[in-house]
């Protein structure tokens, strides 16, 4: 496969994706209650929001290994969720730092360009290069 192969792009975005929600799934699950204080959110949301990045993690990596076409659409609408999720707690107007609306807005950008450049990709492979 050349590197400029829409499928091959697609399963590298599909792994990076499954990295970061694992990287920062992790980092919130193991250290909530430090964060929790750090970003001025409530320990019980930053706890379960590591879950569900961990649970989403774990959905992008099968996708890299099993690409689906439905499944990289419901990747890219949980993506658009979590986006949608980190701009209402910025505009919630509730107790974040500054380094919790950093955070927040790290994490929106990071995920809206993964979910742009997902759903781009799987518009270049096409419907054939599905099972």
């Amino acid at each position: 496969m050349r590197s400029t192969d829409p499928s091959r792009f697609l399963f590298l975005l599909l792994w990076a994706d499954a990295a970061s929600a694992a990287a920062s799934g992790a980092l919130q699950v193991v250290a909530a209650p430090s964060l929790a204080r750090w970003f001025g959110l409530p320990p019980a949301l930053v706890l379960a929001s590591g879950g569900v990045l961990l649970a989403v993690a774990a959905f992008a990596a099968w996708l890299a290994r099993s690409p689906r076409r439905g499944g990289v659409l419901t990747l890219v609408g949980l993506n658009a969720a979590w986006v949608l999720g980190c701009l209402e707690l910025l505009l919630s107007g509730g107790a974040l730092t500054a380094l919790g609306t950093g955070w927040l807005v790290l994490q929106a950008v990071a995920v809206g360009v993964l979910a742009e450049l997902e759903w781009l990709a799987l518009r270049r492979v096409g419907r054939t290069a599905f099972a």
